[in-house]
């Protein structure tokens, strides 16, 4: 692995946190990397809502059945888009910007020496009910993915999963 790809290679899925806050400057640090992200037709779809509050974290927790580490995190960020900002106003393109943003925003965690996890809320129609009448969101904006943010209690290796049988030169 090449070490300038490190911060890559050494980001993972926390799930277990220590219970010290993560400063404010840190929380814009990566809201603003989460906005550096590509966007079709630079439209930005995106918008987070930032928990911190224990009742806050501990319900979105409940409305996903992944996401018991939220009862450990410090922090988490609520990914949505705005349906109606997003380029040509479809679905594929919010998606493929938010994911782009929430990438951003685990690269620049870990970066930060903070831990995260991205938890999936879309497509799952169940998890955005819930979520979107926690946040009491707008009608076209959709929550698309949690992340789980705080200071990293447990250590994971860095790695890559390169498979070459997945990489095709010039066609299939």
């Amino acid at each position: 692995m090449n070490p300038l790809l490190d911060f890559i290679f050494s980001r993972r899925s926390i799930r277990k946190f220590s219970h010290r806050e993560i400063p404010e400057s840190l929380l814009i640090d990566l809201l603003e990397a989460a906005m550096a992200a590509p966007s079709a037709v630079a439209k930005d779809p995106w918008h987070f809502i930032v928990l911190r509050s224990r009742a806050s974290l501990d319900q979105l927790a409940a409305n996903l059945p992944n996401g018991k580490m939220l009862g450990e995190a410090t922090t988490a960020l609520v990914v949505c888009g705005d349906l109606q900002k997003a380029h040509d106003q479809q679905l594929s393109f919010l998606l493929q910007d938010l994911s782009a943003a929430i990438e951003n925003i685990l690269l620049a965690a870990n970066a930060l020496g903070l831990g995260a996890c991205w938890l999936g809320i879309h497509p799952r129609e169940e998890r955005i009910t819930a979520v979107a009448k926690q946040f009491a969101l707008p009608a076209q904006v959709l929550p698309v993915a949690a992340i789980a943010l705080g200071w990293p209690a447990q250590e994971a290796a860095p790695r890559t999963r390169y498979n070459p049988d997945c990489v095709h030169q010039e066609r299939w």
